[in-house]
């Protein structure tokens, strides 16, 4: 099968390689004559792991190839996937601006029967938006369908998400779109959901928003536990275990931050609005969420009463370990509000400096964990990489001012820490 996705980010990007690693001839559309240039040659502009193995491959054998034109690429494709971002506006909707410009490209460059899927984020209604526009822009007498497609990969985990789905949801009103979808993904085994428009766009939402929720769960119990004097993790542990619950998202930390959570919890507000619905559970969901990256702050206030002039390290700047995505990094507004007071901030991330150095200023980078930390009056672990785990803490504490450490991810057994000598404070201990 041909198949096209309009977007290169992590949805598209990854997307489009394991379909064209599964036999199929891909191609992907964007509009950065440098980034397309790039992933031509194999060189991919974002950090995922076994992601620029299995790109390179495909280039080479000619099944993955990349264009700023819409021509040929959409007029050979069975189906087209439109695959970009849906930022949140300052009034939290989803910004559409994107996937409409695009439907209208692709609707204007169709050359026989399409299906036309929305694999980007986008609220119920988005439908009747993007097929009046294709409508309207198409040559006379070319059918198309339309569907939605949602996706639900996680960064860091792409590749495997992509190939092993808990479900494959396909939301569309014809049965031939919806045939032709099932087919191409039927290769991946995966239980389908078959619905329409309407709800499988709601699914993302509502999938997103409910783990965001537990999130801000798992972090409102932290904190109980922390004035209450119990073991937030031993608490949390407890109800893991829970069939009906489940352990997966209920870490506390600094809260969730990331391209999905923030904008389609905001989103999801937003449509309840629309319809005269006071979604209050998640409004409360973000201010948990907020609480508990300025709880990170008080926490190291406590050993740090003034902050003026000390240095503060802080390990891991992405939003989560293997990747380098800094969009709503917990990271940023920390170390803002660190600076607010004061604080002089050396920071260390293995893969999201560069990103990093776009969003957040008047900050040293280091090369290494251990050059972030020589000298500083504090350190604060803010990405669970995994080279993390494996830091000489002894050699660690030698390099540092004073031997204080904000755990903000529990990455190390507290005890184990404190008898190092260190200043110990994890999140719900």
């Amino acid at each position: 099968m041909t198949i096209t996705f309009v977007g290169h980010g992590y949805v598209g990007l990854v997307t489009a390689s394991v379909f064209a690693d599964l036999g199929n001839k891909v191609w992907v559309i964007g509009h950065t004559p440098e980034k397309i240039e790039n992933l031509k040659k194999g060189i991919i502009p974002i950090y995922e792991p076994g992601l620029e193995e299995i790109v390179k491959r495909n280039v080479v054998a000619g099944r993955l190839n990349f264009t700023l034109e819409y021509e040929p690429a959409v007029a050979e494709s069975d189906i087209v996937f439109i695959a970009v971002g849906t930022p949140s506006t300052k009034t939290g909707d989803a910004d559409l601006r994107a996937v409409l410009d695009v439907a209208g490209e692709i609707g204007k460059n169709l050359k026989s029967y399409t299906v036309v899927a929305t694999k980007s984020t986008v609220p119920a209604g988005t439908n009747v938006k993007i097929r009046k526009i294709i409508e309207e822009v198409k040559p006379k007498n070319i059918e198309f369908d339309y569907a939605s497609v949602p996706e639900f990969l996680r960064e860091g985990q792409g590749l495997s998400d992509t190939l092993h789905p808990d479900r494959i949801v396909i939301g569309t009103e014809s049965k031939k779109a919806q045939d032709l979808l099932v087919e191409l993904h039927k290769v991946i085994g995966a239980p389908f959901i078959l619905t329409d428009f309407d709800t499988a766009e709601l699914i993302k939402y509502a999938a997103n928003s409910f783990l965001a929720l537990k999130i801000s769960y798992a972090n409102a119990i932290a904190k109980l536990s922390e004035l209450a004097g119990a073991d937030g993790l031993k608490v949390l542990e407890g109800i893991g275990m829970d069939k009906r619950i489940g352990d997966k998202f209920l870490s506390p930390g600094p809260g969730y931050g990331g391209s999905c959570f923030p904008k389609d919890v905001k989103a999801l507000i937003s449509i309840a609005k629309d319809y005269d619905y006071d979604f209050g559970m998640l409004t409360e969901t973000e201010q948990v969420n907020s609480q508990a990256k300025r709880d990170i702050v008080r926490k190291l206030r406590r050993s740090l009463p003034d902050l003026r002039g000390k240095t503060v390290s802080i390990l891991g700047l992405a939003f989560k370990p293997d990747t380098d995505d800094m969009r709503d990094a917990p990271a940023i507004d920390i170390i803002e509000l660190l600076q607010k007071d004061g604080a002089v901030i050396k920071a260390y991330d293995p893969q999201a400096t560069e990103n990093a150095k776009k969003v957040l200023k008047n900050v040293e980078y280091e090369k290494n964990a251990y050059d972030a930390v020589k000298d500083a009056d504090a350190v604060v672990i803010m990405t669970e990489w995994n080279e993390f785990k494996e830091l000489d803490l002894d050699k660690l504490k030698s390099l540092m001012k004073a031997p204080c450490m904000i755990d903000a991810r529990n990455v190390y057994d507290a005890g184990h820490v404190k008898s190092l000598g260190f200043d110990y404070m994890g999140v719900g201990r």
